[in-house]
């Protein structure tokens, strides 16, 4: 194992599911200096190092969890069994795999613990991509109808009010002078080149053209999942269909909140759409139910993880087992995804 260096920061991508983290991770390590994790999501299981100490078995947990060892072809020989706290543990395997590049991780579940990974890394760097909310719940809604885990129920409310989540995370990065970088998915399918160019400048490192296309890409941590075929091919796609895939009344919310987010911000925010059907916005009624919608599905989750890192593994392998056959599962909520039918997005 490298030994830890303190001259190099974390790197963080981050963005809603379906709003191209992937393809971003993808041509950020292109550059020979970047050696990003793909959806780590160890913060996610922070109880596995909350008494001082890991617990001796967190290496089988994480790997249980999304394969996060074995997607990284990481030697768990070469990483500790104790381990003193959830940012050594972090840093620990992030650097490891990096082998002294700059070392991080992409991940759309981090997208509401921006201020969480700041206390633990005070001096990490940050990008945040952004998309046209409308067209993220598009792709989830296609994505649904391939991969179980985006067909279960909240999904489109978690993705849409996760806009919010994400935006108050990235205020409160500014508030502590913390590095960001922000970029648009539309932005940087349309000029790959300019938007990897940007995100050198912010690193301070050097441009390389290979960051520019996929040609060559290494995406052998990526899941194997059919909603990846984009990102695992030789060309940078931006998906265009004339097709509406979202159900009306999912449409006419989503545009009820832009017309809100855009009162609010005068204008600003979100940068996408250019133009937005008139609409009224979301109204106080609306919000707040949406918001303890959002809450218990989001207190779903977290109690999924500690499931993932307190029940025995025999137990966690039987249910999984004979649920469905096993499969690296993407993202947190592991345990509800289990039960979810393929199914056209749940209303919100």
């Amino acid at each position: 194992m490298q030994p830890m260096r303190t001259n190099s920061e974390p790197v963080f991508v981050v963005g809603i599911w379906r709003s191209g983290t992937s393809l971003l991770y993808a041509l950020l390590n292109q550059h020979p200096d970047i050696s990003l994790m793909y959806e780590s999501d160890l913060l996610l299981l922070w109880p596995l190092f909350s008494a001082g100490r890991s617990q001796a078995d967190w290496k089988q947990r994480w790997d249980f969890w999304n394969s996060g060892l074995s997607r990284h072809h990481l030697d768990p020989g070469h990483l500790p069994d104790n381990i003193p706290s959830l940012a050594a543990a972090i840093e620990t395997v992030g650097r490891e795999y990096a082998d002294g590049a700059i070392w991080g991780c992409k991940s759309p579940s981090y997208y509401d613990r921006l201020g969480l990974l700041s206390r633990i890394f005070p001096r990490a760097r940050f990008i945040i991509i952004w998309r046209d909310p409308a067209d993220t719940c598009r792709s989830i809604v296609r994505a649904s109808q391939k991969t179980p885990w985006f067909g279960k129920t909240g999904m489109a409310t978690r993705a849409l009010l996760g806009n919010v989540e994400m935006k108050k995370g990235r205020d409160l990065l500014h508030a502590r002078g913390c590095q960001v970088h922000e970029l648009q998915y539309e932005d940087m399918v349309a000029d790959p080149a300019s938007s990897m160019q940007g995100i050198c400048q912010f690193l301070q490192i050097p441009y390389d053209p290979r960051m520019a296309s996929l040609e060559g890409a290494d995406r052998s941590a990526i899941f194997s999942h059919d909603h990846h075929a984009l990102v695992k091919g030789k060309q940078i796609v931006a998906r265009s269909s004339n097709v509406e895939v979202l159900p009306p009344q999912l449409k006419q919310k989503i545009d009820r909140y832009i017309a809100y987010w855009r009162q609010q911000s005068g204008g600003l925010w979100p940068a996408y759409p250019l133009a937005l059907e008139n609409s009224a916005p979301a109204s106080l009624f609306e919000r707040a139910s949406d918001r303890i919608g959002f809450s218990l599905l989001r207190a779903w989750d977290r109690i999924t993880a500690v499931i993932y890192c307190f029940a025995p593994l025999p137990l966690l392998r039987g249910y999984r087992g004979r649920k469905r056959p096993y499969e690296p599962l993407p993202q947190e909520g592991a345990l509800q995804s289990a039960k979810a039918d393929v199914r056209q997005e749940t209303l919100i």
